[in-house]
Order: C-alpha cells, then sequence, then structure tokens
C-alpha cells in the first residue's frame, strides 16, 4: 500500500485506533501505538505486533518527549475524549477545556513534532485527523465536542497548506456513530438514536472496520493527490 516508514496512531486503545492499529498492521505497516488503557495496548502488541509509546496528550512536554525525536512516516490523530451531552447555556467549560485540550490541542502537538520528523527525514509523509460528523453539522447536546472537532478540521486544512511543500499529505474523515463504549451512553438510547438512524440513508452504525479501511487509504499511494479533504464516513447522514 506504500506506506513508506512507522505510523503513529494515538488513541490506539479505543475502538477505532486499534481497528486501524489491526488494518494497517495486516497490511504490513509498521505500527507505533498510543493510548490511555495500558492493558488494552498491551494485548494489541500482542495481537499485532505494534510498538507501544506512552504520552500525555495534553502535556506538550510530555508529547515532546515521546515524539521530539521519533523516525516516523505517517500519523493518524484518532486521540479523543467524548466531554458531555450539553446546550450552550449549561456547558460546563472545565469540560469544554479538557475537550478542546485532547482534541484539537492534542492533535496539534502531535502534528508539531511529528511533523518536524518528517520533514527531517525528507521521505514525505502523511497525517489522517479523525474528527467527526460533528463538525459538519449542528447536533443537539454536542456543543464542546462538536467545537473541538470543527477546530480540528481546521488544523487539518492549515497544516495540509504548510506541510505539503515537503510532500507531507494531511486529511480527515468524519465519521457517524460506531457504537464503541464512549458513544453508546448516549446515542444507545432508543430515543436518540433510533430518530437519527431514520434520517440517515444507509440506517445503520458504522463499524471500527469501516472507519479504518478509509483512514489506511488516505495513508497510502492510492491517495498521493488528496491532501486537505474532510472524508464523511457517514452512511449519508451529512448529504441530507
Amino acid at each position: 500500500m506504500g506506506y513508506q516508514g512507522p505510523i503513529l496512531i494515538t488513541g490506539a486503545s479505543g475502538g477505532i485506533g486499534a481497528a486501524t492499529v489491526r488494518h494497517l498492521a495486516a497490511e504490513g505497516a509498521e505500527v507505533i501505538a498510543s493510548g490511555r488503557n495500558r492493558d488494552k495496548l498491551k494485548a494489541l502488541a500482542e495481537e499485532t505486533g505494534c510498538r507501544l509509546l506512552a504520552f500525555d496528550l495534553t502535556s506538550e512536554e510530555s508529547v515532546r518527549e515521546a515524539i521530539g525525536g521519533l523516525d516516523v512516516w505517517g500519523v493518524v490523530n484518532c486521540g479523543g475524549y467524548g466531554g458531555e451531552i450539553a446546550t450552550p447555556m449549561d456547558t460546563d467549560i472545565d469540560v469544554f477545556d479538557k475537550v478542546i485540550s485532547v482534541n484539537a490541542r492534542g492533535a496539534l502537538l502531535v502534528t508539531k513534532y511529528a511533523s518536524r520528523n518528517m520533514i527531517r527525514l525528507g521521505r514525505g509523509g502523511a497525517i489522517v485527523n479523525v474528527s467527526s460528523q460533528a463538525a459538519l453539522v449542528a447536533l443537539k447536546g454536542h456543543i464542546s465536542y462538536g467545537s473541538s472537532k470543527a477546530a480540528l478540521d481546521n488544523i487539518t486544512r492549515v497544516s495540509a497548506l504548510e506541510l505539503g511543500p515537503y510532500g507531507i499529505r494531511v486529511n480527515g474523515v468524519h465519521p457517524t456513530v460506531v457504537m464503541t463504549e464512549m458513544s453508546a451512553f448516549y446515542w444507545g438510547r432508543p430515543e436518540i438514536g433510533e430518530p437519527f438512524l431514520r434520517q440517515m440513508p444507509l440506517g445503520r452504525w458504522a463499524t471500527e472496520e469501516e472507519i479504518a479501511a478509509p483512514i489506511a487509504f488516505l495513508l497510502s499511494d492510492g491517495a498521493s493527490m488528496i491532501s486537505g479533504v474532510s472524508l464523511p464516513i457517514d452512511g449519508g447522514f451529512t448529504a441530507c
């Protein structure tokens, strides 16, 4: 598939991140996995042979120490925090700050230090940011999460502009709901999930592999002329 070196995946102990590790490892990529749940990461490493790398997405010092000298060709910014379900009228600003810190600021920190190494190595590369349909349309209760992902989308676009001259492509994917532990507490409620699915042309939840496969494509040589895009993986929901 044309992966020219190691690929760092944050959020690898979560559903989409772990599926992406498995997908890329099965294609022969060298994968470096990072995430919060050490037990899940250890099991993933035993299953796939990926390398593990621990750091705190909310700490620039931690990110710099972990990847400041790390030779990588690709990055998948999949680390995320769901925060709360709240309106603008009752949102907890401390929660808002944490969601922004992980989902937007954390991805920018990883991009900052990883891209420096990619430029130093001179082989180009690819970055995929895992955004959300919540960045493309207004979803009730998603003031914090949607705002963080909208910020991530701008990080994607500006990074594509700035890193393109070095042969580094930057793209974003925008998944619909995958029934991970993070999403089930809200979308698993019949009064929430059923009306949502009735609005979606495909009418079902996405699987983790259905998100991992497009991520792998955007990293591959098959996407060598694609940069700066926002790719919905949402069963047609945002097209309606």
